[in-house]
C-alpha cells in the first residue's frame, strides 16, 4: 500500500499519458479511508483550480474525483491475477467387492460398504468494498462584498470589502447621503436610528450657532466703543 500521494512531477506525467491515451493506474493511500491499497484507472484530470479533488478515477464502474493525496502510482505488475492453480479432484472411494456366499446357512451376510459421496468446500464470496460516496465538485464563486456605513466621532463614513480585499477604505459622506443610503435599506429601526444621530448633531449645532452669534454680538458691541472713543 502507498504511504503518499502523487507528486507534481507525476501528475504532469499522467496528463502526458492522457493525452497519449494511455490511462494510468494508481494505488488508492490511507487517506482514501476504505478503499486504501485498491487499484484504479485514471481517466482524468480536471482544473485544480476549481476543486482540490481533479483526479477522475475508475474504480469498477464508477468514476470518482480524488485528490492528489488519495491516490499513487501503481507498482509495476499490480493487479494482474495469478493464474489459477489447479485443482485435485475428489478421490472417489471405489466400494470393496461383495464377498462371495457362503455354504453356512446360520452365517448372516455382511451389507456393503456404503459408497461415500466427496464433499465439496463451498467457497465464501468475499466481501466487496463499500463504494466511496460521489463528492460533488462545488464550484468557487466570487468572494462575498461587504459595504459598510459607519457613524464615529461625529462624522459618517463609507467603506467596501470584497473578501479579504479592501475596495475603498473609509471616507467621509455628508449626512443627507448616509440617510439617503440608510432609506435604500428600508428597515424602520435603522432609519430611527440615523434620524435621531442627525437631529443631535443639529441640536448641537444650533447650540453652537448661538453660542457664537452671542460671541460676535459682543465683538461687535466692543468694536463700536472703540471706534466711539476716537
Amino acid at each position: 500500500m502507498a504511504g503518499q500521494g502523487l507528486s507534481t512531477d507525476e501528475v504532469q506525467q499522467f496528463r502526458e499519458a492522457l493525452a497519449a491515451g494511455r490511462k494510468p493506474r494508481v494505488v488508492f493511500t490511507a487517506a482514501a479511508g476504505q478503499m486504501a491499497g485498491q487499484l484504479g484507472q485514471v481517466v482524468a484530470l480536471t482544473d485544480p483550480a476549481e476543486s482540490e479533488e481533479f483526479v477522475v478515477v475508475r474504480f469498477g464502474r464508477d468514476e470518482l474525483p480524488f485528490s492528489p493525496a488519495d491516490v499513487a502510482v501503481a507498482p509495476k505488475g499490480a493487479g494482474r491475477r495469478p493464474a489459477a492453480e489447479a485443482k485435485p479432484e475428489p478421490e472417489v472411494v471405489q466400494p470393496p467387492a461383495a464377498p462371495e456366499p457362503e455354504f453356512v446357512l446360520d452365517t448372516p451376510r455382511v451389507p456393503a460398504p456404503r459408497r461415500e459421496e466427496p464433499k465439496v468446500e463451498q467457497q465464501q464470496a468475499e466481501p466487496r468494498p463499500a463504494k466511496r460516496a460521489v463528492k460533488a465538485a462545488k464550484p468557487k464563486g466570487p468572494a462575498g462584498l461587504t459595504v459598510t456605513l459607519a457613524y464615529a466621532d461625529g462624522e459618517w463614513t463609507v467603506a467596501a470589502q470584497q473578501g479579504a480585499k479592501a475596495l475603498a477604505r473609509p471616507y467621509v459622506v455628508k449626512p443627507a447621503e448616509a440617510l439617503r443610503m440608510v432609506a435604500l435599506v428600508d428597515v424602520p429601526g435603522v432609519q430611527e436610528a440615523v434620524e435621531q444621530i442627525l437631529a443631535a448633531e443639529r441640536a448641537e449645532a444650533e447650540q453652537q450657532a448661538e453660542k457664537l452669534r452671542a460671541e460676535l454680538a459682543e465683538i461687535e458691541a466692543r468694536l463700536a466703543e472703540l471706534r466711539e472713543a476716537r
